[in-house]
């Protein structure tokens, strides 16, 4: 066991981890986050991105014992029932949210990007999603939504 300590959606966070064991098993099954859902196992779906320092990231191959010193962010950083992030706001009004499975990897691949760019072309937008399936909205609902909160996302203030 080792203890590493980071910053979770911007909470301090102390974690007893295996060697071994990957930030996707410590995010869900320690520290009980579900929207880091384990898809493929093998980094090519997106199910399972993190933002490790506003970077993307597959949990499922980064070890949990990597993120000590970091700050990692989940969709639960972006926002709440009570209030929703402009992504998510967006994602809802474009129908880019089908059966929702890719959809908290998506808008973190997203929020990554609007980090960067306030106002990313389609080809910026599908390049910064494309480590991430869907298999429901075609994308083009996402990247609709993806475009029109960059407008109204201050993600970078």
């Amino acid at each position: 066991m080792k203890k590493i300590d980071f910053t979770l959606n911007g909470k301090q966070t102390i974690l007893d981890v295996e060697d071994n064991e990957t930030l996707l098993h410590a995010l869900r099954e320690k520290l009980d986050i579900k929207s880091v859902k384990e898809g493929c196992s093998i980094g090519e779906c997106g199910a399972c991105t993190v933002l490790i320092d506003n970077e993307p990231h597959y949990s499922c191959l980064t070890l949990a014992s990597k993120v000590s010193g970091h700050d990692v962010k989940t969709v639960e950083f972006l926002g709440d029932e009570n209030l929703l992030h402009p992504l998510q706001e967006a994602f809802i009004t474009y129908g880019a949210v089908q059966c929702g499975y890719c959809t908290p990897g998506m808008l973190l691949a997203a929020y990554s990007l609007l980090l960067k760019n306030e106002h990313p072309t389609d080809t910026d937008i599908k390049e910064a999603i494309s480590g991430n399936l869907c298999r429901c909205t075609g994308y083009i609902q996402i990247v609709e939504a993806i475009r029109n909160a960059a407008g109204l996302c201050k993600c970078n203030s």
